[in-house]
């Protein structure tokens, strides 16, 4: 190799573009087969919580409703301010609008292909760069198929918010280098599609995209001119890109606000920290038994690694972006390459993510959560994991182009031997993890493994480095090749990121499972003009509490880590329900016999196990065994009361005294309503009626009839975003019971129409919310 400076002029000729396309392409399909295939399914959270949000999202569509609202878990949810409704994600809902109730195969296909698309983008970064075309096509596999994007795949959001970040990336250095305000206004609304996600990897690629341009200022050779010229550009499209995300994100925060995790502190944030041992699966990504089953999973932490502290899954950690990737980091790190002024700020950017990444393993994150905005939004600072993947392989590819075109500064044999030493210690260290815990014979396999792949990648790129000159594409394309297979055995299928499909047959629209049938068909059967029977889905498995999103089931429960305050406080909803253990009862619902589930309308019960073991308090009669499914103990509760009532009298509750003692004062429910605010003094007054006219996921429309007035109470979830009109005039949606909505209607026929208005009520809402704050500082003034 000849000498050459680190720094390079940019003078390299730009590559075609469409034929490593191509190539790319290819290696994609060959990695992404077993999924697009439909021989193995995405799992986990890709089906137990992702999937039927698109298949609501697609049924809704398809009905010429709203998305904007479910009944169908946790008794009512605010889709359009949930982050994982899938609502703003682009490819969802392009896909929702084309397919009506999208299988298994569809949604895996759609997130493979917007993995491939931030492939595509990354190659055109490489390309305008100037850098070369086989470390572009490096970069790609890693970035698609490597770390936290293939160990993770399962974290639909997270992918797809890391997938739109090369195109942003793209988008934002081509509008700073051409000055363009078309550009500009790409990069805002790409970078607009990421923050939609709102999720940790969301956050984290913001604040990446942020230094990128401070970056690019600072270093520039006239700031001050650079800043001047491409502000206008960039002021332009984040303008358009804020307009994107202004109400989704404003009704995130405020629904955040109220939900059971407004903030996490730094504790519990940090039992999501990535642990140091587990940068042993840069080299070995097996190492830890990761791909098998959970109970054979002996890393940091697992049954056998004890006292961490961490909470993490066994696949969060996962570094492997490939042999050949790895040597070239290291590479890149010990000649200085990847030190070079066109590839620093990745450099940087990475050693910054791995540190935000360790968490409470370094001093640094605790300031971090303290003073970063929105860090303590989040509980998992491993979540890093995904854009080190991305910033990794952008590190490796450049590295790699520097070697294939002899223009890396020649490697002195002290480099080789530091390069040799640091991949020995890793070996060696794994293998005193496993003397030490009992598990040499578990970890020697993908150890030797990992050793001969790290052998072979070396061999490979030591031969495409020689051959190069003379065949120029060969060499590229033996490092293409063989990472490809490195990747599809080291971070192909596993029981993570790949399971059978028909493990998730109850979340296809068509599924004949018995126990989806059969509450179909009793819910349907019981449906009247007042009577809208819920469920409640408990105990069944990872994948099922969701699975009423999926057939139209009104459940209690579901599946979301996000979840109103006041209605977990009141019911005892938890993140899930695998297990009947997972089932909490607190003082407002002590039981399935109480108010709250009568209330509720809580009329069946489907259980993994007899329901006793969830509710020890039941007595005999308190539920009906109705039913022995394959998968589950049905149950009826007979007193639970109908969706619609009409009260003649009202009666003053505190709420909050009753969500924290769970007393009830003894009334007939069906005759009386608790309200917190009663404006005219109790009267008596005759009967009353009320029936539903139409019920759809934003508007209910019910009929009242009575001689003296009342009240029109509907047992459905009440929400600040939610109206109430009378014969089309708006009137006061008054909060009932608790939980429920009611309307004060005069005498006589007429109509209340509920209706669900996000965007006016998420404005009225933090216009509300920023007037107390104002009154509350000027009292704090005046009292001082």
């Amino acid at each position: 190799m000849r000498p050459f400076a680190i720094d390079e002029p940019n003078e390299r000729p730009a590559w075609p573009f469409w034929p490593v396309a191509l190539g790319l392409a290819m290696c994609w399909l060959v990695l992404g087969w077993p999924w697009l295939s439909g021989a193995v399914t995405i799992p986990w959270d890709a089906k137990a919580h992702f999937q039927p949000q698109i298949q609501f999202l697609a049924q809704s569509l398809a009905r010429g409703e709203s998305p904007f609202w479910t009944p169908f878990v946790f008794s009512g949810h605010p889709q359009i301010a949930d982050p994982q409704s899938l609502i703003f994600s682009p490819p969802f809902l392009i896909l929702a609008l084309f397919d009506n109730n999208p299988s298994l195969r569809a949604a895996d296909t759609t997130v493979l292909v917007t993995i491939l698309t931030g492939s595509f983008a990354l190659l055109l970064y490489f390309r305008d760069q100037r850098w070369h075309w086989g470390g572009a096509l490096l970069a790609a596999l890693g970035f698609g198929f490597g770390a936290a994007m293939a160990w993770r795949i399962q974290h639909t959001g997270q992918v797809l918010s890391l997938a739109y970040l090369p195109v942003t990336l793209l988008c934002l250095s081509r509008a700073l280098a051409q000055r363009s305000t078309l550009y500009g206004v790409a990069a805002g609304v790409t970078a607009a599609a990421i923050v939609l996600g709102r999720d940790q990897v969301a956050l984290l690629s913001v604040y990446l995209l942020v230094g990128f341009v401070t970056w690019h200022w600072l270093t520039a050779r006239a700031p001050a001119s650079e800043v001047r010229f491409t502000l206008p550009g960039l002021a332009t499209g984040a303008t358009a890109g804020a307009l994107v995300v202004a109400l989704p994100v404003l009704m995130t925060i405020l629904i955040a606000a109220d939900s059971n995790r407004p903030e996490i502190d730094y504790v519990g944030a940090g039992r999501g920290s990535l642990h140091p041992a587990l940068l042993l699966t840069l080299f070995a990504p097996d190492v830890f038994g990761s791909s098998g089953e959970m109970a054979d999973y002996w890393g940091p932490p697992s049954m056998v690694w004890r006292d961490t502290g961490l909470f993490i899954a066994q696949n969060v950690g996962q570094l492997y972006i490939g042999a050949i990737p790895a040597l070239l980091l290291l590479i890149g790190a010990i000649t200085g390459v990847a030190w070079a002024r066109e590839i620093r700020f990745f450099s940087v950017a990475l050693l910054v993510m791995l540190v935000y990444a360790l968490g409470w393993y370094t001093p640094l994150f605790k300031l971090i959560h303290a003073t970063v905005p929105g860090v303590d939004l989040y509980r998992r600072p491993a979540d890093a994991v995904f854009l080190i993947g991305l910033l990794a392989a952008m590190v490796a590819g450049y590295t790699f182009g520097r070697i294939v075109t002899a223009t890396l500064p020649p490697v002195q044999r002290w480099q080789w031997l530091v390069i040799a030493a640091i991949v020995a210690a890793a070996f060696a260290f794994a293998l005193h993890l496993a003397v030490d815990f009992d598990r040499l014979s578990r970890a020697l396999t993908p150890l030797t493994a990992a050793g001969l792949i790290l052998l072979g990648g070396a061999s490979v790129l030591a031969a495409s480095a020689w051959i190069y000159p003379l065949r120029p594409v060969l060499a590229s394309s033996l490092v293409a090749l063989f990472t490809v297979g490195d990747l599809a055995w080291s971070n192909g299928p596993g029981s993570a990121t790949a399971l059978p499909p028909n493990v998730y047959d109850v979340l296809e629209p068509a599924s004949r499972n018995d126990t989806i049938a059969l509450l179909k068909a009793k819910v349907d059967a019981g449906r009247t003009d007042t009577r809208r029977d819920r469920v409640e889905l408990l105990g069944l498995g990872f994948h099922w509490p969701n699975a009423s999103l999926t057939h139209g089931l009104e459940n209690t429960l579901g599946y979301n880590p996000i979840r109103l305050n006041g209605y977990a406080r009141a019911t005892g909803a938890e993140d899930h329900s695998i297990s009947t253990a997972d089932r909490k009862f607190p003082p407002l619902f002590p039981s399935y016999r109480s108010p709250l589930a009568d209330l509720l309308g809580l009329r069946y019960i489907a259980s993994g196990s007899p329901i006793e073991t969830a509710d020890t308090s039941l007595k005999p009669g308190d539920l009906q065994l109705i039913a022995r499914a394959a998968d589950a103990f049905i149950y009826e509760n007979p007193r639970a009361l109908p969706r619609v009532m009409f009260a003649t009298s009202a009666q003053r509750a505190d709420f909050e005294a009753l969500l924290s003692v769970g007393i009830w004062p003894d009334l007939d429910f069906s005759t009386t309503v608790l309200l917190e605010d009663i404006q005219s003094p109790a009267t008596l007054r005759r009967p009353g009626l009320s029936r539903i006219r139409s019920y759809r996921n934003t508007e209910v429309v019910v009929e009242a009839d009575s001689p003296d007035g009342g009240y029109v109470v509907l047992n459905d979830i009440w929400h600040p975003w939610w109206s109430a009109e009378i014969d089309g005039r708006a009137t006061d949606l008054l909060k009932a019971n608790v939980l429920f909505r009611a309307v004060a209607v005069p005498p006589g026929k007429h109509t209340v129409r509920f209706v669900f208005q996000p965007l006016y009520g998420a404005i009225r809402d933090a216009m509300s919310r920023s007037a107390l704050r104002m009154l509350s500082t000027s009292i704090r003034g005046r009292e001082r």
